[in-house]
């Protein structure tokens, strides 16, 4: 059994498509379905149901690819762990995130720290997040809601209070404060059901005994606050992602407590660079010095 076989067998179990398989891989199809093939001769079982093109993975795949999973990112973390320790220092952090407000100032931070270190950031919605921490393909997550599971390290690093964006000319915007109940009516902008902070708003929200009422569903959390002073509608904002806006007022929610938790997360077995956990400590001091 070949490292490539395993390479390949990976590609073709996540995206179930020869054709795509091989475009990602910039390999030919029949080189890959050759080796594919292989694979499966090796050990002895076909790991894919066939129609055409597309493939699905059968019983002997999906436990296949459980074990090609780990070894691959068992090598992959010794690469890294090699690197390190003969100062061949990461030239990439791999980042992703469900909440993005505070990542320019971190980031900022980081780089006053390690200007040369790279970053590549993702914005992700919860499950995909997820797919990713159990891959170890991403050296951290900041993520609202916070994660849990077997491989997951979580570290819940901010309290962020939720509030009430409303234009200046809202028949709310002469109030500070606001009850869950008196928005049964309003319409919203937000982003899509998957994001954390949404779908924690939707919980909340129901346990008052109302859905809130979309006009907008969007996958930019930062587009939100022009949408609310363009008064196409009021939003549920995290005090971190709060713009100074001089026609938008922010009110607090009474008797609820409508906080999200940020969370730090990364692999439990991943391997740590020193740049990575510099990273961390970047995080962690910010979040003091705004909590102060």
């Amino acid at each position: 059994m070949e490292l490539l076989q395993l390479q390949y067998f990976l590609a073709v179990a996540r995206l179930e498509h020869m054709t795509e398989a091989a475009r990602n891989l910039h390999v030919t199809q029949s080189s890959l379905s050759k080796t594919i093939q292989r694979l499966e001769e090796d050990l002895g079982v076909p790991l894919f149901d066939r129609s055409g093109r597309r493939l699905r993975l059968n019983e002997f795949g999906s436990k296949f690819l459980l074990r090609a999973e780990r070894a691959l990112f068992e090598l992959e973390q010794g690469k890294q762990e090699i690197s390190d320790l003969s100062k061949q220092e990461h030239s990439t952090l791999e980042l992703a995130v469900t909440t993005a407000s505070t990542l320019p100032n971190i980031l900022r931070e980081f780089r006053k720290k390690r200007p040369d270190i790279q970053f590549h950031v993702q914005m992700l919605t919860t499950q995909e997040m997820v797919t990713l921490l159990n891959r170890g393909e991403v050296d951290y997550c900041l993520s609202s809601p916070p994660l849990t599971g077997e491989n997951i390290e979580c570290q819940i690093v901010f309290i962020d209070p939720i509030l009430v964006a409303v234009p200046k000319e809202h028949r709310l915007a002469d109030r500070s404060s606001i009850s869950l109940t008196e928005l049964r009516d309003e319409r919203f902008v937000g982003v899509k059901k998957g994001f954390g902070t949404r779908d924690l708003v939707d919980s909340i929200c129901q346990s008052a005994g109302f859905s809130p009422i979309y006009v907008y569903e969007g996958d930019e959390p930062a587009r939100l606050s022009a949408l609310v002073e363009a008064e196409i509608g009021i939003a549920f904002i995290p005090s971190t992602a709060r713009f100074s806006r001089e026609h938008i007022k922010y009110l607090q929610v009474q008797n609820h407590e409508l906080v999200r938790e940020i969370a730090l997360l990364s692999h439990k077995s991943r391997y740590i660079s020193q740049a990575a956990l510099e990273f961390r400590e970047v995080v962690v001091e910010y979040f003091e010095s705004i909590s102060q």
